[in-house]
């Protein structure tokens, strides 16, 4: 799904413009980006958080030079999902392939 599926499945199911409906999902893009640009990590209740993962600084090799870089310590945005929300997608897509299996099956 797409962004502009989802702005259009919001609209359809609010009866909100889909005008506005696209200027509050870029908003809150950009509401997330700014504050993980900060630092902030972005905790939403029953879906997840946005989180800044810090990696560790390594050692890598460029393998056509065969020479060796250090890559420092940074941070890379991540999604961690909320416990209820990963166990509603384990069920949902577990009852979808168990469907499928068993219509497998009889065919």
């Amino acid at each position: 799904m797409t962004k502009a599926e989802v702005i259009s499945e919001i609209a359809n199911n609010t009866g909100i413009d889909r005008t506005e409906v696209q200027k509050t999902v870029e908003e809150f893009f950009n509401v997330i980006k700014g504050n993980m640009v900060k630092g902030e990590n972005i905790y939403v209740r029953g879906f997840g958080s946005f989180i800044n993962k810090k990696r560790a600084k390594k050692t890598a090799r460029n393998i056509s030079k065969n020479t060796a870089l250090i890559i420092d310590a940074h941070y890379v945005p991540a999604f961690k999902p909320a416990k209820t929300f990963v166990d509603q997608v384990k069920k949902s897509v577990s009852d979808k392939n168990a469907k499928q299996v068993k219509k497998k099956n009889l065919a």
